[in-house]
């Protein structure tokens, strides 16, 4: 088939084309129409007419399985209070078994405070509930929720976690990172129906809003399994690049004594590792206490010594390396780990999410060959609270993306999904304004950070693709390439930034297939 229209290629020597061929689900032809003709003689001409044809769009670090399991929750986001969150569980609540909801954030309210169970107890007092917050790093759960996991004032916190008291030290219902398992464990586990279902569904929704690829930040066994059949099958409607959850009981070292899978939709070739928790629920780990939180510097969820005897296993093995680091204090233990173990450019290791660094580190990510991988909405997200949390001292290092690509710090972007939306439209914006949907604030969150659109679109494409080994066949449009394309409304590159946000999305096109079709 040959598309035409405005192709951006993102080749340096030739950016844009009027036509692209593709054949056996490869480029063989970019330029002009005649040229594609002459490469693939009497193949169809789809005329996209001033519709704009991208590499296709890549999310560098989402949860396939969370995003799924969130669609089929009780929806928590945008609630502006504990009252609204109870309403809204109390209606939707199933008829029978574990009320199961998502995305309530505590900074959004007044006062911004994490809540406490009696309201939710007084709700549904006979029936388990566990609420999770947006960042995924912290739940609350009630009365029947507590008694059923064995928590009382008595249970102490697990290494990596926090039961969250109140002054008479009784549980108040919140359960922070480790202590969440408590009683996560508890509640029934999916069929693989279920898994298969949930999966599904959720590459749907990413081939809906543009995205041609994702990169799972952490993907249990049990949903590896299944996309492995799926792609065997050849069901995947989008290619996933798979990280090996490496807390997961028994995860890491099933597959590092397998080695790395690769297939046709479905790669699997990183571990990733948990260095601390999140900034809402002030589980990130930093070198000195949190403004609003004294005495507080978060959680340390794997030490120092077991990091550095992990890396060289897994580098071995031929993982790349992935690690969650949010505070200044994890993505220094990270970087000082890499040091320690020897490991850098040539096996690409990666830091995500970066969000709160030293600005004395980034050289040394750069040094190292370190992948910033981040999300730009985390910043947009966030920025209301994050003076507060963190005081003045640290924000020149929240989400330093200018900061990073200036010292040649390779940037992978993404949402962190389903914390945040996966629509890269939204990832795209916020990397070049800094400023939320409204426009504030004016001029951006410390602007001096922003993006110009040029590469904030190469971090959604070229910079994921080099994220995860691929920049051979994805990430630009050229002959050998992979044609997998995002065909939007307009051209991010010039568009303003607040017509990217409402740019319609006319096509998802993965290895030359149309996944989604709204081009006409």
């Amino acid at each position: 088939m040959i598309l035409r229209g405005r192709i951006v290629t993102l080749e340096p020597g030739a950016p844009d084309a009027v036509a692209v061929a593709f054949d056996g689900g490869r480029v063989v032809a970019v330029g002009d129409l005649a040229a594609c003709a002459r490469a693939l003689p009497g193949a169809p001409v789809r005329d996209l007419e001033s519709a704009v044809v991208l590499p296709g769009l890549c999310d560098a670090h989402g949860h396939l399985a969370g995003l799924g399991q969130v669609r089929a929750q009780i929806d928590l986001r945008g609630t502006t209070s504990w009252d609204e969150v109870v309403e809204r569980v109390a209606k939707g609540a199933p008829e029978e078994g574990w009320v199961v909801g998502f995305g309530w954030d505590q900074t959004r309210w007044s006062p911004a405070e994490f809540p406490r169970h009696e309201q939710l107890s007084a709700a549904l007092p006979d029936r388990p509930v566990v609420l999770s917050r947006i960042d995924g790093h912290a739940l609350v759960t009630n009365a029947a929720g507590l008694r059923l996991a064995g928590i009382d004032r008595n249970v102490a916190d697990p290494e990596g976690g926090r039961i969250v008291r109140d002054e008479a030290g009784a549980p108040t219902g919140v359960l922070v990172d480790a202590a969440m398992d408590l009683i996560q464990r508890a509640i029934p586990p999916p069929t693989d129906g279920d898994r298969e279902r949930l999966l599904l569904d959720a590459l749907r929704a990413c081939a809906e809003v543009g995205l041609t690829a994702v990169h799972d930040a952490g993907m249990d066994g049990a949903s590896l399994a299944i996309a492995e059949r799926l792609d065997a099958e050849g069901r995947l409607p989008l290619r996933v690049y798979a990280m090996v959850h490496g807390q997961e009981d028994g995860a890491l070292e099933r597959w590092l004594e397998r080695g790395p899978h690769r297939g046709d939709g479905l790669t699997v070739r990183a571990v990733k590792l948990y260095l601390d928790g999140a900034l809402g629920s002030r589980g990130a780990r930093f070198c000195e206490p949190y403004d609003d939180d004294p005495g507080n510097r978060g959680l340390e969820l794997i030490p120092a010594a077991r990091l550095r005897e992990l890396l060289p296993r897994i580098d071995r093995a031929g993982f790349q390396i992935a690690m969650h680091a949010i505070g200044d204090a994890a993505n220094a233990q990270a970087l000082d780990a890499l040091e320690a173990c020897g490991i850098g450019r040539a096996s690409r290791p990666r830091i995500e999410h970066a969000q709160v660094l030293r600005l004395a580190d980034v050289p040394r990510l750069a040094r190292i060959g370190a992948i910033a991988s981040m999300q730009p909405t985390h910043c947009t997200a966030d920025m209301a609270w994050l003076p507060a949390r963190l005081g003045p001292t640290r924000l020149p290092g929240v989400s330093a993306w200018r900061t990073l690509a200036d010292a040649g710090v390779p940037l992978a972007f993404g949402s962190d999904f389903p914390i945040e939306s996966p629509d890269p439209r939204k990832g795209l914006y916020a990397a070049i304004t800094r400023q939320d949907e409204a426009g504030m604030p004016p001029g951006g969150f410390f602007p001096g950070e922003r993006l110009d659109p040029l590469a904030a679109l190469a971090a959604f494409t070229e910079g994921a693709a080099f994220a995860a080994f691929e920049e051979a066949s994805a990430g630009r449009i050229a002959i050998g390439m992979r044609a997998d394309f995002t065909v939007l409304g307009v051209d991010p590159r010039t568009a303003p930034p607040d017509e990217i946000l409402e740019a319609p999305i006319l096509a998802t096109i993965v290895g030359g297939r149309f996944v989604v079709d709204r081009a006409g």
